[in-house]
């Protein structure tokens, strides 16, 4: 545990992303088997410690510190598992002398034991680690690192490391299992490079950058819908079909309609959505607020099939059969999309249909109507693209609609995790009711600088008027200019209303509280 814990010291208080790979490489090189393998595991959220729940953890450390303290402590300190850390007392009888913990241990001992059994074995184990290593301990057996470090972060450390195209990694990384020593092997140059054959790999995602141009050529470019859902990728190989998110997961369980209407070899790249006519009218989809009852979920009842059913509307082909198309151009790949579409099912997939526009100032006019159509915006894509992993310059451009604006009210403050846990930096927000109530409408902790940051929380501070934990309600008379993509209903909240991708745009320190908007003013906005 000593060098994973000194790993995740130096990431902590590291911002360079270039030392955060140095870091990750240096500790990858120097660390054997399987140690490495289960440090990547919890790095990218490869790893699941079934038996170690958060709730688990609080009550066992309950046992050990007064509760009164320990709340107060984390309200300070902002991290659960720091708290701890610094707060776990010495054994009143020292433990016998063993070897060291090593992280294959306690992977094989925590991935292993009971629920029941997990208390005790955990507080054994924190009383023969120092304070850094017990946080380290902690953060790997709940899952929640939080040390500025994603998934693609990580396998790019390893590729630099040993010399690899991390774009190789990423495809076979889903085809392999922790603690990875084929990866590791084919690394150090002791075994065969896997490959992904006769195994439904994810293949990582051709992303897009926000347009800045002026203009684009419509001769170069071709405009599709940006639907609002969530990105997908559907394998079918060797009789077995996955979908998976956007960062990887493997949702096939949520979703299991979708994923038995797809029994044809090959891959393909699309927008999950709902069936419905929020987006686009008739033919379109439902709300994302639709889509919404259908993620996460590990079981999926009858009732919510029928009530949400999904479907995915395909934007690209990356295998027809076997054979692999990603090298060649848009158009290419579309003819061949096109024609794959007519094996589906054309209840579980569609294609999104190109735009067509006489030059770019029609297309602009077009994508005015995005927002009266609820749609999320226009993708532009280069015909000759091929398709590549990650963001590259020039390839295909996200023009996203305009955000909707509205001036709410600051009500609530949380501190928050991390680098932020010293900051009050999870906002609430709230508008007015006719009855002049202040109702909840979002929360949101981007969308302003650092030294904004710093700024809010010094308000936070000194207009407290009451503490829930973690949590201060404020004195209601800031209003932040907020910026979201949209709204829809919601029964959930008592507002009626939720935003989509809010953002703090602006500080309104100029305009008085009782000046912001009203719910009704908001629901207006509901398209």
């Amino acid at each position: 545990m000593r060098a994973f814990a000194d790993l995740l010291d130096g990431l902590i208080y590291t911002r360079s992303r270039n030392a955060k790979l140095r870091l990750i490489g240096d500790y990858l090189k120097a660390t054997p088997d399987p140690d490495r393998g289960w440090a990547m595991a919890a790095l990218t959220g490869g790893l699941d410690l079934p038996a170690v729940k958060p709730a688990l953890i609080r009550a066992m450390v309950e046992e050990r510190v007064d509760p009164v303290l320990f709340a107060m402590s984390r309200d300070f300190v902002g991290d659960s598992a720091e708290t701890i850390a610094l707060l776990w007392p010495e054994p009143a009888t020292p433990p016998p002398e063993s070897s060291p913990l090593t992280l294959s241990r306690v992977v094989a001992t925590l991935g292993t034991i009971s629920k029941s059994d997990a208390p005790a074995m955990l507080a054994s184990m924190l009383d023969r680690l120092e304070a850094d290593e017990r946080f380290a301990l902690l953060k790997l057996a709940t899952g929640a690192l939080r040390v500025g470090v994603s998934a693609r972060l990580a396998k790019t450390a390893l590729a630099q490391a040993f010399g690899l195209d991390v774009d190789a990694v990423e495809e076979v990384w889903h085809g392999l299992v922790p603690p990875y020593a084929p990866l590791f092997d084919w690394a150090e140059g002791n075994g065969t490079q896997p490959t992904p054959q006769n195994v439904p790999v994810f293949r990582p995602f051709m992303l897009a950058h926000p347009l800045e141009e002026t203009s684009v050529s419509l001769d170069d470019y071709a405009a599709e819908w940006k639907w609002d859902g969530i990105r997908v990728q559907i394998v079918h190989v060797a009789g077995e079909t996955r979908l998976y998110s956007r960062a990887g997961d493997d949702i096939t369980h949520s979703f299991p309609e979708v994923a038995s209407a797809f029994a044809t070899p090959g891959v393909l790249d699309g927008e999950l959505l709902v069936k419905g006519e929020f987006q686009g009218g008739e033919g379109g989809a439902a709300s994302f607020n639709a889509l919404q009852q259908r993620l996460g979920r590990k079981a999926v009842s009858a009732k919510t099939l029928v009530e949400y059913p999904a479907f995915v509307r395909l934007y690209d082909i990356l295998f027809d059969g076997a054979e692999d198309l990603r090298a060649l151009g848009w158009s290419d790949r579309r003819t061949r999309l096109e024609g794959f579409a007519t094996q589906l099912d054309p209840d579980r997939f569609d294609v999104s249909a190109v735009i067509e526009a006489a030059d770019f100032a029609a297309l602009e006019e077009i994508r005015a109507g995005a927002r009266d159509a609820s749609i999320e915006g226009v993708m532009l894509k280069r015909r000759d693209s091929p398709y590549v992993a990650g963001r590259r310059t020039g390839l295909w451009y996200k023009w996203k609609r305009d955000p909707l604006i509205a001036d709410c009210v600051l009500m609530y403050a949380q501190r928050g995790s991390g680098k932020r846990s010293s900051f009050y930096s999870d906002y609430t927000f709230g508008a007015w009711t006719e009855t002049q109530e202040l109702l909840p409408v979002g929360k949101a902790y981007f969308g302003f600088t650092d030294e904004e940051l710093k700024w809010l929380d010094r308000y936070v501070r000194n207009h407290t008027v009451n503490r829930f934990g973690p949590v201060r309600e404020v004195d209601k008379t800031l209003v932040l200019e907020v910026a979201f993509d949209s709204i829809h209903q919601s029964k959930r909240h008592k507002s009626g209303v939720a935003m989509r991708f809010p953002r703090i745009s602006r500080i309104r320190t100029d305009k008085p509280a009782s000046e912001a908007d009203t719910i009704e003013g908001l629901k207006r906005l509901i398209s």
